[in-house]
């Protein structure tokens, strides 16, 4: 018989050190294949180029995507610590459909229960959106913007075909602006759900190589 394939990578990416250092333990894949946390730096741009480059490379050229870290909740009642599925990711490049958002929501409440599960657009912005930049972006349907999210997926959907997805955790909304992530409490609270969804995103990742039925 000949050898059967090496399962798929997963590319888990972040903008921030904190955001990476949440992530760190062991990043075993199990029959999902090895797992890789890649910071990439802040902002589309750095998240475009640090995605490109990490996909050119032989050992992540087949790799599943998916964008994480902190976002700013754009919708009344969103808090510090709850979570966010993006259906899809979008900005003026283009939208992105993310994969598996289901199979998502139900790992995150397990493993994060208590804390509340938003679905919906996830946008992207070139700078830390504040004040009336919130209604703006609600008004286009979107539920949570950061700055990286939209620009990991584009990148990695034009390098190839392969699943994508991007979980965020609100770290400020719009009755709960922060100044400084890890100072206050809402920073605090969303640095530890984080720490806690590592398992999510490993079951999405091992669902991606289940057969169908």
């Amino acid at each position: 018989m000949p050898p059967r394939a090496a399962p798929a990578p997963l590319l888990i990416a972040c903008a921030l050190g904190i955001e990476r250092l949440a992530l760190r333990g062991k990043h075993r894949g199990g029959v999902g294949g090895p797992v890789t946390v890649l910071r990439t730096g802040m902002g589309p741009a750095a998240a475009g180029r640090s995605v490109t480059r990490a996909l050119a490379g032989p050992a992540l050229r087949d790799a599943a995507v998916l964008a994480t870290g902190f976002c700013a909740g754009l919708a009344p009642g969103m808090h510090p610590g709850d979570l966010v599925v993006a259906g899809e990711t979008r900005d003026p490049r283009g939208s992105v459909p993310c994969v598996g958002t289901d199979l998502l929501v139900r790992e995150l409440a397990r493993v994060a229960p208590g804390r509340t599960v938003h679905t919906g657009p996830l946008t992207g912005s070139g700078h830390v959106v504040r004040g009336h930049e919130r209604s703006e972006l609600l008004a286009t349907g979107a539920i949570a913007v950061d700055m990286e999210s939209a620009a990991t997926l584009l990148s990695a959907v034009r390098a190839g075909a392969r699943p994508v997805a991007a979980v965020r955790v609100v770290v400020d909304a719009p009755e709960h602006e922060l100044v400084r992530i890890g100072t206050v409490r809402g920073g605090i609270s969303a640095f530890r759900v984080l720490r806690s969804v590592l398992p999510a995103y490993l079951e999405w990742h091992r669902s991606l190589l289940l057969p169908r039925r």
